[in-house]
């Protein structure tokens, strides 16, 4: 660590190697945004099949599902910098890939299929690297506000990042490939620059006998047992953006332009709270903090589901945005703070096949519920379900709820 004293947002943005990780991170954001755009439009307009178009998602979260532990293992054994570059690098050599057959005129369905598992990959060794080197970076005592600052980030790449690849796509097909080539290539440059922070573990610090030792970890510990669970299985049954298409044009009667406001409105609400805990960060009872913030993030969820007004179902998701990166803010500093440095990695590629698989199977069960008892019971379903599980950990893992602080 570089410092041991607290230090205010404007003195971290200062901070090199932090500055560094944000910008690089960001562009890592920005390019896979654009790249969801853009082979979401293409392997759409070269099919005309909804069922290739969900076999995007598919195919890139299978390889999360299928290397976790060894993208884990891979964050622990060697220098995470130097992870997180090659998998830079391989994004940038796969959307140079897809940029060229694309100005060729050559590209075919196949080619995104497997571009698309390629970056699957190298996205499930980035993101666990990229997690554990945030404590390594953040001055002592930062790490919750280092942390909203990264969300934040991530939220305004999500808003617009999509809207960047649109645009690009809209000009030039292959233009759009070709930004996040540049932007890759310079994440990786950035990375670089981010400087030296540890030193290559021993060979023998994360033998192939402890590949699986991530999971025995978070097994031990119920506070991170319960931390992660507890967004496993409120994602689970919240999972209500998934039906928003249902609800732009047959509940609310609002269009395509209603469905971008009410796609963004999580975002917004997710940004604007993270420049509220870049200022102020939570310092007392902040296990019982994440926990309620999961409550409003259900009860959000039901007046969403209820509402018939625009305007309450705009707001009502901003709620939702703002509640979930609450619980986003404490749940990554509590886990990253709780776990030894020489099994962030691993843990924190458990920790990201929960993540993706709360996302991919709330999806699922939104549309399944829907399907069965109708849209708006769904809906409201999935966010007395998410309610009702933040009280029920409450009372399982006791450990969790009596957290008092983080740093």
């Amino acid at each position: 660590m570089s410092s041991v004293m607290r230090v205010g947002a404007r003195d971290l943005l200062a901070h090199r190697p932090f500055l560094f990780f944000l910008l690089s991170r960001s562009l890592s954001r920005f390019s896979s945004q654009i790249g969801a755009v853009a082979i979401g439009w293409q392997i759409y307009d070269l099919t005309g099949s909804a069922f290739a178009l969900g076999m995007v998602g598919l195919v890139q979260f299978l390889p999360t599902a299928l290397l976790v532990f060894v993208a884990g293992h891979a964050a622990d054994r060697f220098e995470r910098k130097r992870v997180v570059q090659a998998c830079q690098l391989a994004e940038a050599l796969t959307a140079l890939f897809l940029a060229g057959s694309t100005f060729a005129g050559t590209i075919s369905e196949v080619q995104i299929f497997v571009a698309t598992f390629v970056l699957g990959i190298a996205g499930a060794f980035e993101s666990p690297a990229t997690a554990a080197l945030l404590p390594l970076i953040a001055p002592q005592g930062s790490l919750q506000r280092a942390t909203a600052i990264s969300s934040g980030a991530a939220q305004v790449a999500t808003i617009t990042g999509p809207a960047l690849g649109g645009l690009a796509y809209a000009v030039m097909p292959s233009m759009t490939y070709g930004i996040m080539v540049v932007f890759w290539l310079l994440g990786m440059i950035l990375t670089g620059g981010i400087g030296k922070l540890q030193r290559v573990p021993a060979e023998d610090a994360a033998s192939s006998d402890d590949l699986f030792a991530g999971v025995t970890f978070v097994r031990s510990n119920q506070a991170i047992l319960g931390t992660i669970s507890l967004d496993l299985f409120a994602v689970l049954f919240g999972g209500v953006t998934a039906l928003l298409p249902i609800y732009a044009r047959d509940i609310l009667a609002t269009g395509p332009l209603g469905l971008g406001i009410l796609r963004a409105a999580p975002a917004v609400g997710a940004l604007l709270m993270t420049m509220v805990l870049a200022r102020h960060t939570i310092n007392r009872r902040v296990g019982l903090r994440m926990l309620q913030a999961v409550i409003v993030f259900g009860a959000a969820t039901v007046v969403f589901a209820l509402s018939h007004w625009m305007w309450l179902s705009v707001l009502a998701l901003a709620v939702l945005g703002a509640a979930d990166t609450v619980s986003v803010v404490i749940r990554f500093s509590l886990v990253q703070l709780a776990t030894p440095d020489a099994m962030r990695g691993r843990v924190g590629a458990v920790n990201f096949l929960f993540i993706n698989a709360s996302n991919q199977l709330g999806q699922f069960e939104s549309g399944v519920t829907a399907a069965l008892f109708g849209t708006m019971p769904a809906a409201v379903l999935g966010g007395v379900g998410t309610i009702a599980i933040a009280l029920l950990w409450m009372k399982l893992f006791p450990t969790l709820r009596d957290v008092e602080k983080l740093e």
